[in-house]
């Protein structure tokens, strides 16, 4: 698979395939390909951009060292996503021991002021962006399940089938996570059910 853009065309199980020969190329492909998922999912779990990035750069190192695991029957993106989110979840555990022992605080709302947004006009940018890092700190403070739900499936677009394999829980229980998260953001951001 020398070829750039027969490499542009193949299907994941298929770069893959080649990507486990050595074509770095393949790996490229590949994490060009589900970069924006993993890094959204990522972000998601830190809300800080630089952690994100990291979160993001760990995920592909562990699913590429790990990729002779993955079943070509079943989406990459799912699989990354569910690499994503559990690195998510190592930096969280990593952030609250060193709040714990350091008094250390992160920088999450800092972070989110500098997301651009395509808003024409500096009044409406800066109302994009305060709408963002209000909805970002509210989906911060949800329980870890349902903020995974709502974040994969509500904001991911992921199916509620997809998730639940991802999530090791029935689809039920991820329409009923995705509800409860719902409406608890409506409740913080002060709308009505």
């Amino acid at each position: 698979m020398r070829d750039d853009h027969l490499l542009d065309q193949a299907d994941d199980a298929a770069l893959v395939r080649a990507a486990l020969v050595g074509d770095e190329q393949a790996y490229r492909q590949l994490m060009a390909r589900h970069r924006a998922v993993v890094h959204r999912v990522a972000w998601a779990q830190t809300g800080q951009a630089d952690a994100a990035l990291d979160v993001t750069q760990d995920t592909f190192i562990a699913a590429f060292a790990a990729l002779r695991r993955y079943d070509p029957a079943r989406p990459l993106a799912a699989w990354l996503a569910r690499i994503a989110l559990n690195k998510g979840r190592d930096w969280r555990r990593r952030q609250a021991v060193r709040r714990l022992f350091l008094g250390w605080r992160g920088q999450g709302e800092a972070a989110v002021e500098h997301v651009p947004d395509s808003a024409p006009g500096p009044e409406r940018e800066a109302a994009g962006r305060a709408d963002l890092a209000r909805m970002t700190r509210a989906i911060d403070t949800l329980p870890q399940p349902l903020r995974e739900a709502i974040v994969l499936h509500g904001v991911e677009g992921m199916p509620q089938r997809e998730v639940a394999m991802m999530l090791d829980v029935s689809e039920k229980t991820i329409e009923t996570r995705v509800y409860r998260a719902r409406k608890k953001l409506a409740q913080q951001l002060g709308e009505k059910d």
